[in-house]
């Protein structure tokens, strides 16, 4: 287990104060380079951008944004590393909504509409991030029509998941919902010769955060598919060894 899954109160402790500027992290264009919403911007704007940001270096396991917190309305830019978005309810169990990469932002619901945050979010890897501040987020909306139109585009993707994931957690088992976020995973890591290879491997809890239920049902469900032949170890990965006979699957109880 990590030390971000458990109980609630983990996620609680919070890591900064102020999300103070980190010194041994260098404020870089180049380094914004990576995150896709401010692709094809020119120099100039780059390193104004890296002027206007703090930076910070973090370890893993560490909580970045918690839910419902009223803060500054930061958006967050993943330079590198990896982090999880997710939320606790009262009983203590996790909800996961989706893991982030490096290239990525977070945080801007709270900047648009000035309210709390939506969700927590915590490091799964040492990540190095860079944080801009509300009205300076607004401003780059305001005089960039494409990165105004990438936030929009991303919202609009964002919707349409949690949209497919409520109808799933309405209307589908907790074996089917995990052979939906299976065929998810799949896809997102790459199909080729009807396979897809998973690496690292999920973990058990939170393959259960993300389709909520517990880790013992997917434990079992897992090694169900395991004997059909859907799934195989492989080393420290999970193999989907027959994407097609998933997506059949998932496709009979969606009714697609």
């Amino acid at each position: 287990m990590n030390g971000f899954e458990g109980h609630p109160s983990i996620m609680r402790a919070p890591l900064f104060t102020g999300m103070a500027f980190t010194p041994d992290i260098p404020r870089s264009s180049l380094a914004l380079r990576r995150i896709a919403l401010f692709e094809g911007l020119p120099d100039q704007r780059l390193d104004l951008l890296a002027q206007q940001c703090l930076w910070h270096s973090v370890e893993a396991g560490k909580p970045l944004l918690l839910r419902a917190e009223q803060q500054q309305g930061e958006v967050f830019l993943l330079v590198s590393g990896r982090v999880r978005v997710t939320t606790y309810a009262a009983n203590g169990r996790q909800v996961t909504f989706r893991d982030s990469e490096a290239g990525e932002h977070f945080g801007d619901i709270a900047a648009i509409d000035g309210g709390p945050r939506s969700a927590d979010v915590v490091t799964l890897l040492p990540s190095v991030l860079a944080s801009l501040d509300r009205a300076a987020f607004l401003s780059l909306l305001r005089e960039e029509p494409l990165v105004a139109e990438r936030v929009m585009q991303r919202l609009a993707s964002l919707v349409r998941q949690l949209s497919e994931r409520v109808i799933d957690l309405s209307t589908l088992g907790v074996q089917n919902r995990l052979h939906a976020e299976l065929l998810r995973l799949a896809r997102t890591a790459g199909v080729a010769h009807n396979q897809a290879r998973l690496e690292p491997a999920p973990r058990h809890a939170a393959l259960a955060s993300q389709i909520s239920t517990n880790r013992e049902q997917v434990t079992r469900e897992l090694n169900v598919l395991a004997r059909s032949g859907v799934l195989q170890k492989d080393g420290k990965a999970l193999r989907v060894a027959d994407v097609a006979r998933l997506e059949a699957m998932v496709s009979q109880v969606r009714g697609d």
